[in-house]
């Protein structure tokens, strides 16, 4: 990954390297913004021109030994922090070191993703992603070995919002006072679940939502689609590629999330408590993470629902299975009661957040919707 390769992000990139040239590297940096506009990637890049031998003014070489390295993202100076899951009977808690293999081949290959991705990869199932505390050793142990190449050692912890408490307060003084040319590379979906003590001992670097016209011509160009489609999906995409890819490809989470809602609906209009109740031990048996999803779901699509009433289409960023049941759906989602809806549904997030029994929480939403769709 060089810079060439990123999406858009022309300005992020362009302070990066000046920063560079001026000697002006931030020990410790935290990437925020949306989902899927390439922190991940231009972290990794950064990562790249860092330990480039032969850096030019715009990106990495490419070719030296360092750089050679990087394509597999084995460079010895370089390392990853970023949520695991726990093995059954193992003697300790997972480290990142046990899964680095899947992770660097994931990343090579996906550099575009987020944590579903990266469960479903580790076969996360109804386990939820953590950065355990012990985590905290193995990156004292990394950055105090001296560099292999004689330069920076850069580390780049993927969503830091995932590492338990006491990980992050252990950190706090290597990320306050690192080795010598050591740079952390924090990048969050979440910055607001972050311990103030870390993120005052960073720097905030804001990513911005991609331009529709950057998203459709690296789909005209890079992938092949024609220039009508890849239009329509720049636009749904709402400034992340990510999006635009799952948009291409209405991946089987989201056309099951779209299954469960349509069926949700329907059974609280036609009043079935008995079927509900069966709806919502079907979804108290996802795991979390995926429960946590399904309600943020629900909460875009009822507000895609809400704005599509009123007619402008710029303003409505749907796939085309969530547009054609909206023509239908959207008129039950109003003035009267989206307030109601949102709320609802908010609090059943915060919930399965709280480890509040599942079947309790979809199924006490779903009466609640008999109610309010017919408001």
């Amino acid at each position: 990954m060089l810079f060439k390769d990123i999406i858009g992000q022309e300005a992020v990139k362009k302070r990066l390297i000046q920063e560079v040239k001026e000697g002006r590297v931030a020990h410790a940096q935290l990437f925020t913004g949306p989902e899927g506009v390439g922190k991940l990637p231009v972290a990794i890049a950064y990562a790249r021109y860092l330990l480039c031998q032969n850096k030019d003014e715009h990106d990495s070489c490419g070719t030296c030994m360092s750089c050679k390295m990087f394509n597999k993202l084995s460079h010895p100076d370089l390392h990853f922090v970023f949520p695991v899951i726990n093995k059954a009977k193992a003697p300790r808690k997972t480290v990142c070191d046990d899964v680095i293999t899947t992770w660097r081949e994931f990343v090579s290959a996906n550099p575009y993703f987020n944590i579903n991705h990266w469960l479903d990869e580790l076969g996360a199932e109804n386990q939820q992603a953590t950065i355990y505390t012990i985590e905290s050793e193995e990156i004292s142990r990394k950055l105090a070995l001296k560099s292999s190449q004689g330069g920076y050692k850069v580390m780049i912890i993927w969503l830091p919002e995932k590492m338990q408490e006491e990980c992050s307060n252990k950190i706090l003084k290597i990320l306050e006072e690192p080795p010598v040319q050591t740079v952390f590379l924090l990048v969050s979906e979440q910055p607001e679940f972050l311990l103030q003590t870390i993120k005052s001992r960073t720097q905030q670097i804001e990513f911005k939502r991609l331009d529709s016209s950057v998203i459709q011509n690296e789909l005209e160009h890079k992938l092949g689609i024609n220039s009508n489609d890849a239009h329509r999906i720049a636009h749904m995409a709402n400034g992340s590629y990510l999006n635009a890819l799952e948009a291409i490809h209405f991946n089987e989470d989201r056309a099951l999330f779209l299954d469960m809602f349509i069926l949700l609906m329907r059974l609280s209009y036609q009043r079935k408590v008995k079927e509900m109740k069966q709806w919502s031990e079907q979804v108290a048996s996802w795991g979390r993470e995926k429960q946590k999803n399904f309600l943020l779901y629900c909460q875009r699509l009822i507000r895609e629902n809400f704005i599509y009433n009123f007619g402008f289409s710029d303003l409505n960023y749907m796939a085309e299975e969530e547009r054609n049941f909206s023509t239908r759906f959207a008129r039950f989602i109003n003035e009267r009661n989206v307030i109601g809806i949102m709320d609802e549904l908010t609090i059943a997030q915060r919930h399965i957040e709280q480890n509040v029994n599942a079947k309790m929480v979809f199924f006490d939403f779903s009466l609640k919707m008999i109610v309010l769709l017919i408001q």
